[in-house]
């Protein structure tokens, strides 16, 4: 097990995910049941679920594309989508 690698992983999503719509959701849902437990279990099942379906993806991917092209394909993304929510949320906003 490497732990600079689990370190690095949990201290990147920690603080991606910090703020982020699926933190609002869980605040949402705690808020109107009055469950957070149950929100906590089904929330962190759903993510557990994504995050292993992204390590299987990525590895597969590995094998086949290089870091470096996933890394920048994956950074496109981002600003895309991006621009995008930018885009279509000035349109709607006017």
């Amino acid at each position: 097990m490497n732990y600079k690698v689990i370190i690095a992983a949990f201290t990147t999503l920690f603080l991606a995910e910090m703020g982020d719509k699926t933190q609002l959701a869980v605040l949402t849902m705690s808020a109107s049941t009055g469950r957070p437990f149950s929100v906590f279990i089904g929330a962190a099942a759903a993510l557990i679920m994504v995050t292993a379906l992204g390590a299987v993806a990525g590895e597969s991917l590995g094998r086949v594309i290089s870091p470096q092209i996933l890394s920048r394909v994956a950074a496109v993304s981002f600003i895309a989508i991006g621009v995008w929510m930018l885009v279509s949320t000035s349109s709607t906003a006017s």
